[in-house]
């Protein structure tokens, strides 16, 4: 039986990986007027009078709603929102598990933008933050934009910003392994979509000057008519030197490959162009860019890849319950730039310098340390940017 067969097998026993736990005694009159009428009024009217009590008084300080509208499941594309469900009930398990954060799956049944932020708005006063998750490019970019203004609680879209920061927890580490200077670099993203853009953005405010991007059609230059919005902003701050053609091209001397795109779009020969000791990220899901067999065979000095059966698994369950965890704890009206740099940093120092290697240069997505580093670091940096209200 491979995984596919199994993880069916196992959903069908489970039927839903969360439930609701009751969390106080209604076993009795005088605990049912307590919890239950007629008791319940009193928190209910020092709300009305100030709607900041609501996380003094209600579970909403630790709730977070894990939301899609399923057009962009993991690399399976536009399935649906239900068909989203077990992925989105697996974040919220993830969520509980490795940060405390009570989450709840929220799949929206429209894929019109203003029928989301609408959604999503109208039911924020649930909440204490908002996990966008699966929703296709880019739309997400005005989604989770609109949200972050209109909204005073933190608004995360983890496909692009959980993605980027691992990424570059990763590359972090690897270019101590080897020795390699992240302002020298030059390095190809694979993939404009959501994640494509938002690992881009991030490695450049850590100080990588030297981007290109790609997508399906080539690489992304600056004037070029076939460019979304979204991508046309990014080209103006990445391929300085305007270069054009394919991914191939592109690859040739870069010292990093980070692919969020397609299985099996490098071939050994692009891996054997780059330059010493390249690096390589392929993370498409379920099949990567190129193999790390594949990639090591044909000269890559470190692969890590978003599977859990090779070294070095990229994965976002190392940040999103951290993240919300110190986000929530410090009452965060948001989630900015430090606050993300700061998780990726936490993540990066899980690997003590004298352990790094060409295996290891994450922590492992279970390692319960690795989460709460992040979630001190996000609460510290929220303070220190004055977006924490506690």
């Amino acid at each position: 039986m491979d995984i596919y067969e199994k993880s069916l097998q196992k959903h069908a026993e489970w039927k839903g990986k969360i439930e609701t736990v009751c969390r106080v005694d209604v076993s009795s009159k005088e605990a049912l007027m307590e919890a239950y009428t007629p008791g319940v009024a009193a928190p209910c009217l020092e709300i009305s009078k100030d709607i900041e009590k609501s996380f003094e008084l209600t579970r909403r300080w630790n709730t977070v709603p894990v939301i899609t509208d399923g057009t962009a499941v993991l690399g399976l594309g536009d399935i649906g929102p239900e068909a989203g469900m077990p992925v989105m009930e697996g974040k919220c398990a993830l969520f509980k598990a490795y940060g405390g954060v009570d989450a709840f799956p929220i799949c929206i049944k429209s894929k019109d933008t203003e029928d989301i932020i609408k959604t999503i708005k109208l039911i924020s006063g649930s909440f204490g933050g908002i996990n966008l998750e699966d929703i296709s490019a880019p739309r997400c970019f005005e989604i989770e934009t609109r949200l972050k203004q209109e909204l005073d609680i933190p608004v995360f879209h983890d496909d692009q910003h959980g993605t980027a920061i691992v990424i570059a927890a990763a590359l972090l580490n690897a270019l101590k392994v080897v020795k390699k200077d992240i302002g020298e670099i030059r390095l190809v993203v694979n993939g404009a979509g959501a994640a494509g853009i938002a690992i881009a953005r991030f490695l450049i405010s850590f100080g990588v000057k030297h981007v290109i991007s790609c997508d399906r059609f080539g690489i992304l230059v600056e004037g070029d008519p076939q460019l979304n919005p979204a991508q046309a902003e990014l080209a103006k701050i990445t391929n300085g030197e305007k270069m054009r053609g394919t991914l191939a091209d592109a690859m040739k001397g870069a010292d990093v490959f980070v692919g969020v795109s397609v299985g099996k779009v490098v071939s050994k020969e692009m891996v054997a162009s780059m330059a010493d000791k390249p690096i390589l990220f392929p993370c498409a899901n379920p099949v990567p860019e190129i193999t790390p067999d594949e990639a090591k065979e044909a000269g890559a000095y470190i692969v890590g890849t978003g599977s859990s059966q090779y070294p070095n698994q990229i994965n976002n369950v190392l940040v999103f319950p951290g993240l919300f965890r110190g986000a929530l704890d410090v009452r965060a009206s948001t989630v900015n730039l430090e606050m993300m740099k700061a998780a990726s940093i936490g993540i990066a120092g899980c690997v003590p310098e004298e352990k790094l290697s060409p295996e290891y240069i994450l922590p492992f997505a279970f390692d319960k340390h690795a989460h709460e580093v992040v979630a001190q670091e996000v609460a510290k940096a929220a303070r220190d940017t004055g977006v924490a209200r506690k």
